[in-house]
């Protein structure tokens, strides 16, 4: 029992350790709290693999603050995402406990339980590749923005730097993109599939819309009914609008691979 005590503490110590070292070498993040990054881990990713595809890459993004993003949009985007965002820190343990059960009731891998502040640390530093270290440098991020920055701010700059298609990052490069609209235009079931989107906005085709992508909209929408953020008159209209985005929606019945890693 007293090995068995020493080796827990030492691994304990030595995880610490680690954190502690990451700390002080990982990037930080007051550099973003008033300024707009220039660029983010993720899209120089995915122009390096355009460059080793030998296609051109071609970046769409333009900055916005958050007042000149439809209110919708947030909403949306916080009931996809992270519903909880301004009631946790860097991470919401109820998620990752939700997930973790889940898992373990189907014995299927974790779903994903990342908060947006991890889902930000990710993009601006770390890239979409998948490693046990790269989730341990993201938390330690995470801790860091939720140290440094405010909510409303990892709000505005996630929503400037998600990847919502090839080449396509932010709000208004994807309302732009998509709909032809700015992003502070976009109407309330344009939100609702831009949100639904996210966690594979590569693989999200509005011309031959999957049933995954159906039923998240779909499930975005009424969300937002349910915790009142739009009423049952403006569900209405929103879902009939909806509907007409996804006629003849077919495809795939469970989510695609995630893009985000």
């Amino acid at each position: 029992m007293r090995r068995l005590a020493f080796l827990f503490g030492a691994a304990a110590a030595a995880f610490g350790t680690a954190v502690a070292v990451l700390w002080i070498a990982l990037p930080d993040p007051a550099s973003v709290a008033t300024r707009n990054p220039r660029t983010t881990a993720v899209i120089e990713q995915r122009r390096a693999e355009a460059r080793a595809a030998r296609r051109g890459f071609h970046l769409r993004q333009t900055w916005v603050g958050i007042d000149r993003i439809s209110p919708r949009l947030v909403q949306a985007v916080l009931v996809s995402e992270d519903a909880g965002f301004y009631a946790h820190g860097a991470f919401d343990w109820r998620e990752v406990s939700a997930a973790a059960d889940d898992s373990l009731r189907t014995g299927r891998a974790p779903r994903g339980a990342s908060t947006l502040t991890q889902q930000l640390a990710k993009n601006l530093w770390l890239g979409t590749n998948r490693s046990a270290w790269r989730k341990v440098k993201e938390a330690v991020l995470a801790m860091k923005l939720e140290r440094k920055v405010s909510k409303r701010r990892i709000l505005a700059l996630y929503l400037n730097v998600a990847e919502w298609g090839d080449g396509v990052f932010g709000a208004q490069a994807a309302a732009r993109q998509r709909f032809g609209v700015a992003a502070a235009e976009l109407s309330t079931a344009q939100a609702a599939l831009l949100a639904a989107m996210l966690p594979a906005p590569r693989r999200a085709d509005l011309g031959h819309p999957s049933r995954w992508l159906a039923r998240r909209s779909r499930r975005v929408l009424d969300r937002m009914l349910q915790i009142g953020r739009i009423d049952a008159a403006e569900h209405a209209h929103a879902s009939a609008e909806l509907e007409r985005h996804l006629s003849g929606a077919s495809g795939d019945e469970e989510p695609p691979e995630d893009d985000a890693g």
